[in-house]
């Protein structure tokens, strides 16, 4: 199943989270994912396994048209040099000569974010980015990339689950046509909150479906694209296994009354890790 970006190439609903799986752990991950099914596979510099990510998808049966890859510019790169060097290292950690989408990691000042901005619009122009988009971007935060910004953010990943569901954030995106991803949809260190939750247990025993199969369908009915982080075979496979039932108005509302606004991550306003100001 695939989502359109307004630029109307597909992104796959579900891909393979990456973040903080360790260099021989996300290679032998990625391989198994898309031996699964996956189509969609996400990373960062900052995660450090870049070269390990595209030497797996570089290796698998699955031909690189077939696989949607994103990655991120991290906070450290404050200018439109040094982001368009960034996207280049990435482009040979990773083995390829495109990229289907790159972010801008975390928000910073409104000039920085402007600047590595025109850095990707760049790359867009020479054909090594296909997308552009942002995460963890508030609404003010685009509003001003929108003020000076050539090509128009195609997405923006933010931390989305069942305590923190950015119904007004996605209401914005929608406005605006961007589309929302979900980073840790299973709230990461915290998953037992989503593995214990009596709403999402009750709902899964009726579909013959676990917990977490729930929230990335839940998510997928919204018209969110889940990240589901996770190294180990069966759960990737699990976290894969939600294309054969749907939840209905009644469970959606159900889950909608579990949002508490509850951060598990920083809240992007307070983020000063690799900037020069704010």
């Amino acid at each position: 199943m695939n989502f359109t970006l307004q630029n109307g190439r597909n992104i796959p609903a579900v891909g393979l989270g990456t973040w903080r799986a360790k260099q021989d752990d996300v290679y032998k991950a990625v391989l198994k994912a898309l031996d699964a099914g996956y189509r969609h596979v996400d990373t960062a510099v900052i995660y450090g396994n870049e070269e390990e990510v595209g030497r797996g998808i570089a290796d698998s049966s699955v031909p690189r048209t077939d696989v949607f890859l994103t990655t991120k510019i991290w906070n450290t790169m404050h200018t439109r040099d040094a982001a368009a060097q960034q996207i280049d290292e990435s482009l040979s950690r990773l083995k390829t000569d495109y990229l289907d989408l790159v972010l801008i990691h975390w928000p910073g000042s409104y000039e920085r974010n402007a600047a590595v901005w025109t850095a990707m619009e760049d790359a867009v122009d020479a054909g090594k980015i296909r997308s552009i988009g942002v995460s963890n971007f508030l609404i003010h935060h685009i509003d001003a990339l929108l003020s000076t910004a050539r090509i128009r953010p195609a997405a923006n990943q933010v931390e989305c689950h069942i305590n923190l569901q950015n119904t007004r954030l996605q209401q914005y995106l929608d406005g605006k046509d961007m589309r929302l991803e979900a980073y840790a949809p299973f709230k990461s260190d915290r998953i037992k909150d989503v593995l214990d939750n009596k709403t999402l247990n009750e709902i899964g025993r009726s579909h013959g479906k676990t917990a977490t199969q729930v929230v990335v369908r839940w998510l997928m009915q919204r018209g969110i694209v889940a990240l589901p982080k996770s190294v180990t075979p069966s759960r990737i496979e699990e976290n894969f296994d939600v294309f054969d039932f749907e939840l209905t108005d009644d469970e959606m509302l159900a889950i909608r009354k579990l949002n508490k606004g509850e951060r598990t991550f920083p809240e992007p306003d307070n983020v000063d890790f690799g900037f020069e100001h704010l």
